[in-house]
């Protein structure tokens, strides 16, 4: 410890330290409502980025019908069903995320217990409606 933090805490002044990433994940504890948070923007990221992807797929898809039968071709792969998938979360986990944002906005679940449960359930769902999308997707129903 540094003769300057010794001096700040026996002056009762708080500690500030720098914090690495990889602290985050070992030494400190996030609350679901940081995790939902964080992956609200990872979802919006993930799904601007992939935009153009998904822009491609749509035009082979409406080009010709032999254009229609290739994209059948390239969603048929497996990697490209795991990309899919990825995006059906990221769909998912945007859309119950906002959902819980509109609530907040309007002054609901706002104490620290309620958002709590509430980041829970978007988690929850976010992960049925991937699963249920994914079953779908892979051809189990």
């Amino acid at each position: 410890m540094s003769e300057a933090v010794r001096e700040a805490t026996k002056k009762g002044r708080p500690e500030f330290r720098n914090i690495h990433i990889t602290d985050i994940t070992t030494k400190y504890k996030m609350p679901p409502s940081a995790i939902v948070s964080i992956l609200h923007r990872v979802s919006g990221a993930g799904m601007f980025l992939m935009l153009p992807f998904l822009l491609y797929l749509l035009q082979e898809s409406l080009r010709s019908e032999i254009s229609f039968y290739h994209f059948g071709g390239i969603v048929d792969n497996v990697f490209t069903k795991i990309i899919l998938l990825g995006l059906i979360w990221a769909y998912a986990h945007h859309f119950t995320a906002g959902v819980r944002h509109l609530f907040m906005d309007n002054h609901l679940a706002l104490d620290k217990d309620a958002a709590q449960k509430t980041a829970r359930w978007v988690l929850v769902i976010s992960l049925v409606l991937t699963a249920l999308c994914g079953l779908k997707l892979f051809g189990v129903f």
